[in-house]
């Protein structure tokens, strides 16, 4: 017999691709349980099995950078603060931090459906009691919109956000004189697209005199010591928090300078959750 539940938990990671290289991911977590019939005719109690699964994905891979460590131009090292990850291509990056902040997988790329097989098969080495095999579908939300990926770390923050190289597949709603405004919310998108989102304040050092321009951000944090430098292209600099409470109201201030009219911005982080915010001329 199986049982599914859909929609059980959500991932939000960051991964390093090959074509496109680091990455916010998003996906919603589907989970089908095989076991056999009790007395009572029932697998299992659900309100048990589910916060055993969540549980797990969250204490493990949720909130951390994926890397692939055979993917070309990939180096992965120990170092002081734990693990020290190179890339060549397509772009050059360096993050450093504690062991947990990294899920290491010896494949040349990640995928949702190769990661679902991994997780389904650390799941269902020690499933709970009536409980023989655990299989994950991972998928992305189903967006027709704007929508954008981004990375980011937060400092302050007591759980796994203090990482400094996690992210989320995000939508963007923008209003202006009471209607969404569709062109905006797509050029936004864009322009933010697989970018990294830097708090000014964690900058190590300025744009590095390299080609091409580099930035350096760095934190010591509940978890340990983070760094990462990576291409000034691939960032945007905040002036404050990279909270999903500032980005809404950074975007919402830069959308207004920019078109000289009051907005509107509905900023999501990940899937079903975010923040509002409006600014004036």
């Amino acid at each position: 017999m199986t049982l599914f539940v859909n929609r059980l938990t959500q991932l939000d990671v960051s991964l390093w691709c090959p074509g496109r290289g680091l990455v916010g991911a998003s996906w919603h977590v589907d989970v089908e349980l095989d076991g056999e019939l009790g007395e009572d005719g029932m697998l299992f109690d659900f309100g048990e099995v589910k916060p055993w699964i969540k549980q797990r994905l969250d204490a493990g891979i949720d909130h951390t950078l994926l890397v692939p460590t055979r993917a070309p131009g990939m180096d992965v090292a120990d170092c002081r603060e734990g693990v020290c990850v190179k890339t060549r291509l397509p772009w050059a990056m360096e993050v450093r931090g504690p062991r947990q902040a990294f899920t290491l997988l010896p494949w040349g790329e990640i995928t949702p459906e190769r990661l679902a097989d991994h997780l389904s098969g650390e799941l269902s080495r020690r499933p709970p009691p009536r409980v023989s095999a655990i299989r994950l579908h991972l998928h992305e939300e189903r967006i027709e919109e704007a929508a954008y990926t981004y990375s980011h770390g937060l400092r302050r923050h007591v759980g796994n956000c203090q990482r400094i190289a996690h992210g989320h597949r995000s939508r963007l709603q923008i209003w202006q004189e009471g209607r969404r405004a569709h062109d905006l919310e797509a050029r936004w998108a864009k322009r933010l697209a697989d970018t990294y989102l830097v708090d000014e304040a964690d900058l190590v050092a300025e744009v590095e005199p390299s080609y091409p321009p580099r930035l350096t951000t760095g934190y010591r944090a509940e978890q340990g010591s983070f760094l990462l430098r990576l291409p000034a292209e691939r960032c945007q600099v905040l002036p404050t928090p990279t909270t999903v409470e500032q980005i809404a109201a950074w975007l919402a201030r830069q959308i207004t300078r920019e078109t000289g009219r009051a907005t509107r911005v509905k900023a999501f982080e990940g899937i079903d959750k975010g923040a509002i915010a409006e600014a004036r001329p």
